[in-house]
């Protein structure tokens, strides 16, 4: 009766072998996919969240000339025409660095809605 139980105790552990120690489906391969599927899904949702801003300054650019208007302002130094503009030289005669914060960019714009 012992080497009955003894028989059966070992085919017990050989079973649970592969579940739990496997290399093609035990528990610890299972746990290292869920971290590599966690890890790709932070991945994905930083990509569409960059997505996302991107589409919304496409989206402002080709709609709206606020935009524009801003990046012609602060990256190629346009004026509108009837202002005047005003730029403080240090005494090498360089444009100083700015102290004033620039301001916040415009809210965007709401969605259309589906049908529009």
């Amino acid at each position: 009766m012992r080497l009955i139980t003894l028989g059966l105790f070992s085919l017990l552990l050989l079973i649970q072998y592969p579940l739990w120690l496997g290399k093609k489906a035990g528990w610890l391969r299972v746990s290292e996919l869920e971290t590599q599927v966690a890890a790709s899904h932070k991945k994905t949702d930083e990509l569409k969240a960059r997505n996302a801003k991107l589409e919304s300054e496409v989206r402002d650019l080709k709609d709206g000339t606020g935009a524009v208007e801003e990046r012609a302002r602060y990256e190629l130094s346009m004026i509108k025409s009837n202002e005047i503009f005003v730029q403080v030289l240090d005494e090498n005669g360089q444009p100083t660095v700015s102290k004033t914060a620039l301001p916040p960019p415009p809210p965007e714009k709401k969605a259309k809605a589906a049908g529009h």
